[in-house]
C-alpha cells in the first residue's frame, strides 16, 4: 500500500551530517516499493538537498506531512509531533535520565518509538549499527591522543605523524597514513622508554573488530591477557612491534565464590555471582580500547579507587583510554563526561577527581567522543543506510491503527517498539521506573 516517510535533519550538534538514508537508497525505495520519501532541508547533512531532487526525493523545510520519521540521533522535544511513529537511537533503554523529558514527551504525544538499537535477531545479536565505523575512528582517534601525549611529556614520537579521523577526507586516506607510520616503526622502532607498547581492546563485537581493523594496519602482536606479565619481565620483546591483547568476559570478571569456575552464560544471567578482575591488567597497558556493551549489573572495567590507588603507588603507565562505548561514569568510572569532535579528549585527574580538557596533566588522556561515526559521514552513512533500506519497507507499509500485538511488523522489528501509541510496550515496562 502506498506509504509516506521523512528522514530528518540531524539537529543535536552542530558536526552531525550523518543521514539515516541516502539520496540513492531514498530512490530505489520509491522506485521498487512506491515508497514516497521526503527529506528535510539541512545545510549540513554530507549529501546536500539537491542530491536528493536529483535523486527523485522531494525535500521540505519540516516533516509534518509524514507519518513515519527515520533520524539518527535523539529528536529534541519541540520538534516531536503528535501521534508519529520515530525510528531513531533513543539512548532511553538503560533509563539514561538526561533523555527521559523525551521519552516522556513521546508518550504525551501518543508517539511510536523503534529504537534502531533493539532491531535484534532471534539470538539478540544487533541488525542495524554504526558500531564498526565507531571501532575505526575510536582506534584513531586514540592513536592521535597518545600521539599528542606523548609530545608533551617530551618524548619524540611516530605517532605524531596520526592525525584525527575527521582531517582525512575519507577512512582510506586515513589508513594510508597508518600503514607509513607501521613502515616506520618496523624500520626504526619505538623509543625504549614506552616499550613494549601494549594496546588492549576490551571486547570482540563489531566495535571491537573496528578498532583492530585500524590498529592492525601497525605491526601488530597479538598475546594473551595471562601473558602480559611475562612480555615486561622477559627479555625477548620487540620494540618494532606494537604488542595487541583482547579481552573477553573471562578475562574482567570471576566467580565470586571460587568453587565455580566462569560460566559466559552465567555471567549474562547472574552477574551478581561476579566481580571485577580487570584491575590486574592495567599496570601493562599503554591504550585502553573499550568496546564493550555494559549495564550496571556487571563490575566495571576500572573504577576511580583503582585508578587513584595506581597512580599513588606509581604502578601506571596507561596514557590513553580510548572509550568507545561511552558511558559516563559506567564501564570505565573516569569517563566523567562524554566530549565532542570539536574537543575530543581531556585529563582525568584521579588523584583530585577531575578533568582538564586537552592531554596534559597528571592521570590518563580520556577519548570519550560520543558520535564518533559522525567523523567518517559519507562512508557512515552510506554502510548503515545500505543496512536500514531493508527494514524500511516493512516499518513503512505496516498497520499502526491496530493493537500492538495484532501489530504486523516482523518480530525483529517489534522488538524494537519501545513505545507504541503512548505506551511503553511489554518488553519495555521496566523504564517506567526511569519515568517517575
Amino acid at each position: 500500500m502506498p506509504s509516506k516517510v521523512g528522514i530528518r535533519r540531524e539537529d543535536k550538534y552542530d558536526w552531525e551530517r550523518r543521514t539515516p538514508l541516502t539520496p540513492q537508497d531514498a530512490k530505489e525505495l520509491t522506485n521498487k516499493y512506491g515508497i514516497e520519501v521526503i527529506a528535510q532541508a539541512s545545510p549540513n547533512r554530507v549529501f546536500s538537498d539537491k542530491e536528493y531532487q536529483q535523486a527523485g526525493t522531494t525535500v521540505a523545510k519540516d516533516l509534518s506531512s509524514c507519518p513515519i520519521v527515520f533520524g539518527i540521533k535523539e529528536i529534541p522535544i519541540e520538534a516531536l509531533k503528535p501521534e508519529t511513529t520515530y525510528v531513531f537511537f533513543s539512548h532511553t533503554i538503560k533509563g539514561q535520565s538526561y533523555n527521559m523529558p523525551m521519552l516522556r514527551r513521546m508518550l504525551s504525544l501518543n508517539c511510536t518509538l523503534i529504537d534502531y538499537e533493539k532491531i535484534t535477531d532471534d539470538s539478540g545479536g544487533r541488525l542495524i549499527f554504526f558500531g564498526n565505523y565507531a571501532g575505526l575512528v575510536g582506534m584513531i582517534e586514540s592513536l592521535w591522543a597518545f600521539g599528542k601525549r606523548l609530545a608533551v611529556e617530551g618524548i619524540p614520537n611516530l605517532f605524531e605523524e596520526v592525525k584525527r579521523a575527521l582531517d582525512y577526507p575519507d577512512v582510506e586516506r586515513a589508513k594510508e597514513a597508518i600503514r607509513k607510520v607501521a613502515e616506520r616503526i618496523a624500520k626504526e622502532g619505538l623509543p625504549p622508554s614506552i616499550t613494549p607498547l601494549v594496546v588492549g581492546i576490551a571486547g570482540y563485537g563489531n566495535v571491537s573488530r573496528g578498532a583492530q581493523e585500524i590498529l592492525d594496519l601497525l605491526p601488530t602482536r597479538e598475546i594473551l591477557p595471562q601473558d602480559l606479565a611475562t612480555l615486561m619481565e622477559g627479555s625477548v620483546r620487540s620494540d618494532h612491534v606494537v604488542y595487541k591483547v583482547v579481552f573477553k568476559e573471562q578475562d574482567i570478571a570471576e566467580r565470586i565464590d571460587a568453587r565455580h569456575p566462569f560460566n559466559l552464560q552465567d555471567y549474562y544471567q547472574h552477574p551478581e555471582r561476579y566481580r571485577g578482575t580487570f584491575s590486574q591488567y592495567l599496570p601493562y597497558l599503554d591504550i585502553l580500547i573499550n568496546a564493550i556493551y555494559w549495564e550496571k549489573v556487571y563490575p566495571r572495567l576500572i573504577t576511580k579507587q583503582v585508578v587513584k590507588k595506581l597512580y599513588k603507588d606509581g604502578n601506571w603507565r596507561l596514557r590513553v583510554i580510548g572509550d568507545i562505548t561511552c558511558d559516563v561514569k559506567g564501564a570505565i568510572e573516569c569517563t566523567v563526561k562524554s566530549s565532542n569532535p570539536h574537543n575530543p579528549v581531556y585529563v582525568y585527574d584521579p588523584i583530585n577527581e577531575r578533568a582538564t580538557d586537552g592531554v596534559k596533566g597528571n592521570g590518563p588522556v580520556i577519548m570519550a567522543v560520543d558520535i564518533l561515526p559522525a567523523e567518517l559521514p559519507y562512508e557512515a552513512s552510506t554502510f548503515f543506510s545500505g543496512i536500514l533500506k531493508g527494514f524500511v519497507p516493512s516499518i513503512a507499509q505496516a498497520d499502526f491503527t491496530s493493537d500492538f500485538e495484532a501489530c504486523d511488523l516482523p518480530p525483529e522489528i517489534k522488538r524494537a517498539v519501545i513505545a507504541y501509541k503512548g505506551e511503553l510496550t511489554p518488553d519495555h515496562r521496566y523504564m517506567k521506573q526511569f519515568l517517575l
